[in-house]
């Protein structure tokens, strides 16, 4: 079949190298354009042009679909399928219609559950002990079409968004082989989705990533876990930024200290090559930090720079 593929970060190139080393013929690549990114704001192209350059790919970086002369370049590929992964454009109906079967997406979690912007972040912030990835028909709603199969993966105490992703991303580029295979063979036929179970996975705020102590300490390692590669969770000390990149919880019995009046956020020191702070609940052991302006360092160096016993994360 004739695919035209449609996605802008890291996540979506394993599926589209999946499908450059397909039987199926790769027809065009639509990506993001180029943004301005660090420090000198110079233009930066996306993971998907990046790969698709390499490779030698046909690529177009429409501002919009939602104009006719956005869309031409889709047009002019005559595919039978659009794939979208990632893409971070809104498809209006008549780009949903350009393509002769329409268009799959790869969606990272399992639907209804987690629609929207953010599903991995907001999995790992619930707690929740299974994602995976959904591969649906699109349609003019936010993630709900009509489901051609899905894929689980668990997620561990260590998982974070960053690990969910790599092996998400994997796990759908297998999945839409399969799903391509059976469109073409006549066979691949969704069914609607689930009527109970929605829940909706907002967009990240990098506000959400500041850390109050006075959450347990499960909540603020699936904090951290959950906004690690961005926007990082991060504390105060003595008015300056720290992130916090590793972390685990350590139940208050495995401490032999007396910390019952202390506030939460105070620092009690090291044990096995942890920070150990007190939260509403348990203790936090942290294992990599970051002060602003500085590179990531363990929790001992940051120890050897401590001021005093007691000291405190605000």
């Amino acid at each position: 079949m004739r695919i035209a593929f449609a996605g802008t970060p890291e996540f979506a190139v394993p599926p589209l190298a999946a499908l450059n080393s397909s039987r199926h013929q790769l027809v065009g690549v639509l990506t993001q354009p180029d943004r301005p990114v660090g420090r000198g704001r110079k233009l930066a192209a996306s993971a998907v042009k990046e790969f698709a350059v390499a490779q030698g790919l046909t690529v177009a970086q429409p501002a919009t679909l939602r104009t006719a002369e956005g869309r031409a370049a889709l047009g002019a590929w005559q595919s039978d399928v659009l794939v979208v992964v990632a893409y971070g454009l809104i498809l209006p109906p008549e780009a949903l219609a350009v393509s002769r079967l329409g268009c799959i997406n790869i969606h990272a979690s399992l639907l209804p559950r987690w629609r929207g912007a953010a599903p991995v972040q907001r999995a790992i912030l619930a707690g929740d002990a299974l994602t995976g990835v959904t591969l649906m028909q699109m349609d003019a709603g936010l993630d709900t079409g009509p489901i051609f199969l899905q894929r689980e993966l668990p997620i561990s105490l260590t998982d974070d968004t960053q690990s969910l992703l790599t092996a998400l991303a994997a796990l759908g580029a297998l999945a839409l082989l399969e799903v391509l295979d059976g469109l073409e063979a006549g066979t691949g036929v969704p069914r609607p989705q689930p009527t109970l179970g929605v829940s909706y996975a907002a967009k990240i705020d990098k506000a959400e990533a500041r850390i109050d102590w006075r959450e347990s300490a499960l909540a603020i390692d699936r904090r951290i876990r959950a906004f690690r590669p961005w926007p990082i969770a991060e504390t105060t000390y003595h008015g300056e930024q720290v992130r916090i990149h590793r972390a685990s919880v350590i139940a208050q019995g495995a401490s032999a200290r007396q910390v019952d009046s202390a506030a939460p956020g105070t620092i009690l020191g090291l044990r096995d090559d942890l920070l150990l702070v007190i939260c509403g609940k348990d203790f936090l052991g942290i294992a990599e930090l970051q002060r602003a302006g500085r590179r990531s360092m363990t929790a001992r160096e940051f120890a050897n720079g401590l001021r005093a016993t007691g000291e405190v994360f605000e």
